[in-house]
């Protein structure tokens, strides 16, 4: 046995075990991600249940499992009762989305072809049968499979008056919005600055014809809307759910309406992809939990750049200097200690400095010196992007100092040593001898910075993410980039919906999803730069990486 254990036979087998244990792990993860995020982009089947005390319910099957024996009498504790949990919606009507039916308390259970699905707007799901079609409150469409016939011509039309008017209070209303804002700023900066009265006078008088102009513009815009608005209105549909109880839906509060128990396979497969092109690219509705996640997609991918963008060149010639041009020594060995100890400092450390340091002091000091008309309301003093990427830049610096340090010692000495013999200067090999033949190491520094980054939160929660952000860090207005403006974060966006959502039963899919969105990313931006490294990899063949 000694022999055995001296050979070192049983730690290869350890280690292998530690890795299939890592990998069940993993896979096991992936795949409670997938079996529970897929219900949110698939047509799940309606059930109707009667139950033997006569109530009617309906609704989608969530999960079913074994009911607890604690609630069943003794004479039933060895019968293996299950129990499922429907999703019955019609929150405005019930109070509630779901609720528990033991087996035994079902009567009668069938799938009607003609219950409806309609995604609304707010309220969630409703699920029941659309009677009528209603144009102003009279009848123009009546009898379900009528309705199912002529339901889609009409949803349309009124998606797109929906549509028109989501462009018009977009661009045009906010265009106007965002002028008015920056003549209004005009002003409070000729008030600070401007000595002359009379001189300050005739240009607010300018500028206010020119807000007085948009603003006749804005109201004009308005009863624009406000027009189509009242086109919206217009179409309505009278609905029953399962019970019988009734209730008229506006069209214009409806995103879909769809039929999942007529649904030929094909036709469902449509219906995934449809959800699927709402949840990457639409904007969130009902607190989150509902429509598409956009705005946190693009948060997300804009300061994991922003964030690589600081950290590579700081981190790069901190380890440059560490290796390449510091006399090592006592003090070189103790910054190296301080690099590696600091990234084992918690990340909402980091948070609290990026909130004094980047917020307080070089967003105040930047507000005094160049904005100082604006105070008190900060523009550089308030969490943004910019001072988020920034926080995660200095988090994930370790990372790419310690990489970068070991893809330059693994140059061989002779390689510089063949460089200074031919005449080179010392930065001369540093730039082009040293510097490319290390760049697949550092790269993968940047992996995993851009890994942790995109998956960080607490720091984010005080530097700038938001639940809902109203406007992207991006748009048509100049300066183009808001680098001060707030933003949506994936990894925030799964922490609100399934822990602040006041409904988190209801919110589950969209955090299943979003979680398997965010790994998706993470790899996606890995695989970047990974086939960039292969690239150089084989260019310079003396790296060992």
């Amino acid at each position: 046995m000694k022999k055995y254990f001296q050979s070192g036979d049983i730690f290869i087998w350890l280690a292998g075990m530690g890795l299939g244990i890592s990998l069940i792990m993993i896979s096991g993860l992936l795949v409670l991600i997938l079996s529970n995020g897929k219900d949110f982009f698939w047509p799940s089947e309606i059930i109707q249940i009667k139950r033997t005390d006569g109530r009617i319910q309906a609704g989608e099957i969530i999960t079913r499992e074994p009911v607890p024996i604690l609630n069943l009498p003794d004479s039933l504790k060895n019968k293996n009762l299950q129990r499922i949990q429907l999703k019955v919606g019609n929150r405005d009507l019930y109070g509630f989305d779901f609720t528990w039916i033991d087996e035994r308390e079902i009567n009668q259970q069938s799938s009607p072809e003609y219950i409806s699905t309609i995604e609304r707007l707010e309220f969630g799901n409703f699920y029941g049968y659309i009677k009528q079609i209603l144009v102003e409150g009279e009848i123009k469409v009546s009898g379900e499979q009528n309705v199912h016939q002529n339901i889609e011509r009409y949803l349309e039309y009124v998606s797109d008056v929906r549509s028109e008017i989501a462009d018009i209070e977009k661009s045009d209303i906010g265009g106007i919005n965002s002028k008015i804002e920056n003549l209004r700023l005009d002003i409070k900066k000729i008030l600070y600055y401007e000595k002359d009265p009379t001189k300050s006078k005739a240009q607010i008088e300018n500028i206010n014809s020119e807000i007085e102009y948009l603003n006749r513009e804005y109201l004009h815009q308005r009863d624009i809307v406000d027009s189509l608005n009242l086109v919206a209105t217009r179409y309505s549909v009278y609905i029953e759910d399962a019970s019988g109880s009734s209730k008229t839906i506006p069209m214009k509060d409806i995103v879909r309406v769809y039929y999942p128990n007529e649904m030929a396979f094909t036709s469902k497969i449509g219906f995934a992809f449809s959800k699927i092109s709402e949840f990457l690219f639409d904007e969130p509705r009902e607190s989150n939990t509902e429509g598409g996640v956009f705005p946190a997609i693009f948060g997300t991918v804009m300061m994991v750049i922003l964030m690589s963008l600081a950290v590579v060149p700081f981190g790069v010639l901190a380890a440059l200097y560490l290796r390449e041009y510091a006399k090592q020594g006592a003090m070189v060995r103790l910054v190296r200690i301080a690099v590696n100890n600091l990234a084992g400092v918690p990340s909402i450390v980091f948070g609290v400095f990026g909130l004094g340091f980047f917020i307080y002091f070089v967003g105040g000091t930047i507000d005094q010196l160049f904005f100082p008309e604006r105070l008190p309301s900060p523009t550089w003093g308030t969490g943004g992007i910019l001072w988020a990427s920034l926080t995660l830049a200095l988090l994930t610096m370790p990372v790419v100092i310690v990489a970068t340090e070991e893809a330059l010692a693994s140059i061989p000495r002779g390689v510089r040593e063949a460089a200074l013999a031919l005449g080179a200067t010392k930065w001369q090999v540093v730039r082009r001898v040293i510097l490319p033949a290390a760049t697949p190491g550092i790269l993968t520094g940047l992996i995993l910075s851009m890994a942790r980054a995109a998956g960080e939160v607490a720091p984010l929660m005080i530097t700038g993410v938001v639940k809902l952000a109203p406007s992207l860090p991006f748009d048509s207005y100049f300066p183009f980039f808001h680098l001060d403006r707030k933003f949506m974060h994936l990894g925030f966006h799964i922490y609100d919906v399934g822990f602040q959502s006041p409904n988190v039963e209801a919110a589950m899919p969209m955090v299943y999803t979003t979680t398997l969105l965010l790994i998706l990313i993470v790899i996606l931006l890995n695989i970047s730069a990974m086939i960039i490294r292969a690239n150089l990899r084989k260019k310079y063949k003396t790296s060992t990486f």
